[in-house]
């Protein structure tokens, strides 16, 4: 649990590429996620590609600071085949969120830029990583090796509780 107490929001990175074993475990904690029915409705694509993520970056008005990431995740869900449809977004959030926690537990950090559901974001992504018609963009994660350290602020708020005995 260490990882969900260390985690923060980093938006720069050194210039130094990942390693394709670090994408991968990051990537497998994210197929790890519980999902509606085990429909496990994700695709991950992985950019590298500068001119590429230069484009991402563009999408949103938060995403800037994916311009100068070595790598973008772009997680995408099925349209097709889903048993729970109506889930497939609260699934992705939850492997969004384990990719976020394993790229901590590899000494990396990373942002999370939402993408879904506002439709034009969505389409431009789409458009520019080219991709099958039967798959929607969920969101974007930039991540790389640290280029700033970042306390994580403490949110617990006792008041948050309530107990119904």
């Amino acid at each position: 649990m260490n990882n969900i107490f260390h985690r923060t929001s980093i938006r720069k990175y050194e210039n130094k590429p990942v390693e394709k074993e670090k994408i991968r475990q990051i990537l497998r904690a994210g197929m790890q996620a519980p999902s509606a029915c085990n429909q496990q409705p994700w695709e991950f694509y992985v950019v590298t590609d500068q001119e590429v993520i230069l484009k991402l970056s563009k999408v949103s008005p938060y995403s800037g600071c994916a311009a100068n990431a070595p790598v973008v995740i772009v997680p995408v869900y099925r349209k097709n085949g889903l048993v729970a449809p109506d889930y497939a977004q609260i699934d992705m959030a939850i492997a969004q969120e384990n990719i976020w926690l394993e790229t901590d537990a590899q000494g990396l950090g990373g942002v999370w830029f939402g993408i879904a559901p506002v439709r034009e974001r969505m389409d431009a992504v789409h458009q520019i990583l080219k991709l099958p018609q039967d798959v929607e963009v969920f969101s974007m994660f930039s991540l790389g090796y640290p280029a700033e350290n970042k306390i994580q602020e403490e949110r617990f708020e006792e008041c948050r509780i309530h107990y119904i005995e």
